[in-house]
């Protein structure tokens, strides 16, 4: 297709005048803004406790093109390769700057640059590239070290570790130096140059990887090997509306910015450092909250990447488990027992919030993370994460922290938790936040069961906190307040109470559902962070308003700055950029929203609701038990693919129940199951015969 039909690339004639929203170029480990002279990469952060934040790392490729004639400028993010380009063409020479992290080999960086002439000459064409490079950190002394295979080289280590005793990571770059012009001699037609960059965290692998960038150039496989994992990677989701470009395409810009910030599908070395809200490329010292992993990473970003990747999935429950010592040493500095999960981490586990307050209030962070390795086992039925994977000791750990931490109330006879901050960071020190409860209620029940699966002793008081914990309810005005004490009509910063219904799944009658949405919607600041409406507009299409759900949604797009679809979390553009966590939010009422889909323990369940200006939506690829599916939904009917299904001596048989009808229909590789949608009807996928030991 070509870039202007071809909704996977945003194209733009000039840059947006807010530096900051440049596209950010990821993959997992490396993350950079294009022309920014610093870069960052996962795991290396500097300071200690409050002050730990991203070490920015100085950036070679930080390189502008430039050309002495009048140019026509076309800036152009290619999401299908994961490749920034901008053409400049003058009357009689082109030149085309492409940028990228590599989505294989993610210690690499590239640049590129072709040079062609539009017209025969006997004069030489030249294009400069300004450089704003400077080997020097704030955050890392760096010292020269001896070139290597005609590659600079400096290396450094973070000044401050993230707590006392712990490690200052290293970090070795080798790259190509760049020229400050690039000359195409009269006799020839076109020029070709490569530059190379390599991030490392020790000398042994700084080497290998150049060694391995510099084989890849010469056979002419470093930018196809890179387009070959995206597309591999695109292979495997899709997520696609009929009826609206610009919600398409900011679906696909969700997508890949939300991909660049995990590794690769193909990445075992469990090296994975979490995702931020701005992502890799920010989150140096005082910005974009500082390149911390927060509940962003699992209640936001995680869902939707989830339903496809599961792989991907498992590397953010690894992230957690590889901080369970820090959440541990969380925990008893509370006083508490268990493990206290940071409300901002970076690498040990250890709380690194600057302020206080949010790390010692803001406790709902602790079953934010059991929900996503309960998501994670009702997707995946992976048992081993929770065994070998270590995942049991996060979800009993968490547990333990929930029984130490309440109180009993003899007058109401309930357990209470106390001086707390809820979702909404516009109050604190109040009692028994609605949403913090009902999480706790639910880790503490899915920590049971997952004792009964794996044949673990739960302590019964796991079973009579969760059954005895208050969940604040006004019984006159049939809706929750947001904690005790919450004043009706009070306002409120973001999505706090309707998180209940999704993703918590709290069983309420439609009539209290209905009266949180209401309420909450009038009183919640409109300028608060972007996830927020993505989820009042899921309450609304569980109680089949289609049409008042898109309304809210489409209040997002107000966050989306152009022309590169990057985020900023609030819609003037302020907060932090490219905030991720709203693309989650987004996502989440699309994947979520539309289909209805539900992850519960025996099955997925989907009730299909499309508004009228969105035909059809397409899925790709989405993972289920091992098995893939491609769906299109459209407002008349419901089209399924099972695509690839599990095999092994547990196969997983999945068919569609349709609940009105009872009629159980098969599912069979590559044959398409069409059924006509049942508006307001709850359908299932399920297994036939399931692989867990009931």
């Amino acid at each position: 297709m070509s870039s202007d039909v071809d909704p996977y690339i945003f194209t733009t004639d000039a840059l947006p005048l807010d530096p900051r929203f440049l596209p950010p170029l990821a993959n997992g480990l490396l993350g950079w803004r294009v022309f920014n002279s610093v870069l960052h990469m996962g795991g290396v952060y500097n300071g200690e406790g409050g002050h730990c934040h991203r070490a920015d790392v100085p950036c070679p490729v930080a390189v502008k093109a430039e050309m002495e004639d009048a140019v026509q400028h076309i800036y152009s993010l290619n999401t299908n390769t994961g490749i920034f380009t901008h053409t400049l063409t003058s009357a009689n020479a082109t030149a085309s700057q492409s940028l990228y992290c590599h989505r294989f080999y993610p210690n690499i960086m590239v640049m590129e640059v072709l040079l062609e002439r539009q017209v025969t000459s006997d004069q030489p064409v030249s294009v400069n590239l300004v450089s704003s490079f400077t080997p020097q950190s704030k955050d890392i002394v760096f010292e020269t070290g001896p070139s290597y295979k005609g590659g600079s080289y400096i290396l450094g280590q973070t000044s401050t570790a993230e707590f006392p005793g712990g490690s200052c990571p290293s970090v070795h770059l080798i790259w190509t130096p760049v020229p400050p012009t690039l000359v195409l001699p009269p006799e020839q037609s076109q020029g070709r140059w490569g530059f190379i960059l390599v991030v490392a965290n020790s000398l042994d692998s700084a080497q290998s990887s150049y060694d391995e960038a510099l084989g890849l150039m010469a056979t002419g496989d470093l930018r196809p090997s890179h387009e070959k994992a995206w597309k591999e990677l695109w292979l495997q989701s899709k997520v696609e509306v009929s009826g609206s470009t610009d919600l398409n395409k900011a679906l696909i810009g969700c997508m890949f910015y939300l991909l660049s910030a995990f590794p690769s599908i193909h990445d075992d070395s469990r090296s994975f450092g979490g995702v931020s809200p701005g992502g890799l490329s920010n989150g140096g010292d005082g910005q974009d909250y500082w390149g911390h992993v927060f509940w962003d990473q699992d209640i936001w970003m995680y869902p939707g990447i989830a339903l496809f990747y599961p792989k991907l999935a498992r590397a953010v429950l690894e992230y957690r488990v590889g901080t369970v010592d820090g959440a541990k040493d969380n925990a008893q500095r509370q006083g508490y027992k268990g493990l206290k999960f940071p409300w901002e981490s970076a690498v040990s586990g250890r709380e690194v919030c600057p302020e206080d307050i949010y790390g010692q209030q803001e406790i709902h962070i602790n079953g934010d993370v059991t929900l996503a390795f309960q998501h994670y086992l009702y997707l995946t039925e992976d048992l081993a994460m929770f065994k070998e994977g270590r995942g049991s000791e996060v979800v009993y750990g968490v547990a333990d922290y929930w029984v130490s931490r309440v109180k009993w109330n003899p007058d109401d006879q309930m357990y209470h938790l106390l001086g707390v901050m809820p979702p909404d960071e516009y109050y604190y020190n109040v009692n028994n936040s609605v949403y913090t409860n009902a999480v706790a209620k639910l880790s503490l029940q899915f920590a049971v069961e997952l004792a009964d699966l794996l044949q673990d002793a739960a302590p019964k008081e796991w079973q009579e906190v969760a059954e005895r914990i208050k969940i604040p309810f006004d019984q006159e005005s049939q809706y929750h307040p947001e904690f005790d004490g919450y004043t009706k009509g009070h306002p409120v910063k973001q999505a706090d109470t309707v998180l209940l219904g999704y993703p918590l799944g709290l069983p309420m009658p439609p009539e209290v559902r209905r009266n949180d949405l209401t309420m909450y919607e009038q009183v919640t600041d409109p300028n608060g962070p972007a996830m927020t409406w993505g989820m009042f507009a899921i309450g609304w299409l569980e109680l089949g308003e289609a049409e008042k759900a898109q309304l809210l949604l489409e209040k997002c797009f107000k966050n989306i700055q152009g022309p590169f679809q990057v985020w900023s979390e609030s819609s003037d553009g302020s907060g932090a950029v490219n905030f991720l966590t709203g693309m989650g939010g987004f996502l989440q009422a699309v994947l979520f929203g539309y289909t209805g889909f539900r992850v519960q323990r025996n099955c997925l369940a989907f009730s299909p609701l499309l508004p009228n200006d969105i035909n059809e939506l397409c899925l790709r690829g989405m993972n289920y038990l091992g098995s893939k599916m491609d769906w299109l939904l459209r407002k008349e009917e419901v089209c399924i693919i099972l695509r690839e299904q599990a095999h092994g001596a547990d196969a997983i048989h999945l068919q569609v129940v349709l609940k009105e009808s009872g009629m159980k229909i098969p599912l069979t590789p590559g044959q398409p199951v069409t059924f006509p949608r049942q508006p307001g009807s709850i359908c299932k996928v399920e297994s036939a015969t399931s692989c867990w030991p009931f």
